[in-house]
């Protein structure tokens, strides 16, 4: 039970840094594109990817990255809130946008998980 305890207090702590973040990029950029939720879920990706790397290539304890990725990741990166905002999009009227922020985020989350997966592959040889 303490494990799971602490996963879901690292899932809060990842929620308050989404919360954050997303608030952040909202406050300085206006887009007609949900950017906050797009930074979010790429540098979030990034994250999980530099936390899956530092389990298969450098040693990080199965502990260490459940609390990470699944805990702090989990709660921090906002896949339905991305997947709402592209049927918003859709649903006012602007497919193309929907299409792109859709496309969009498939492509940088998974390029930027693996970049993640990369660097510390590269890091720890």
């Amino acid at each position: 039970m303490t494990g799971a305890l602490l996963v879901a207090l690292a899932g809060g702590a990842g929620a308050a840094a989404r919360f954050w973040v997303d608030g952040e990029v909202r406050a300085r950029r206006r887009s007609v594109l949900p950017l906050g939720t797009v930074v979010v879920n790429v540098t979030g990706s990034l994250l999980i990817g530099l936390v899956a790397g530092a389990h298969l290539y450098a040693g990080l304890p199965v502990t260490g990255y459940l609390l990470l990725a699944t805990g702090f990741c989990g709660g921090y990166t906002t896949f339905s809130a991305a997947m709402v905002e592209t049927v918003r999009l859709g649903q006012a009227g602007d497919v193309a946008r929907a299409v792109l922020h859709l496309a969009g985020t498939l492509l940088l989350t998974v390029a930027a998980a693996a970049l993640g997966v990369a660097l510390v592959a590269v890091w720890a040889t």
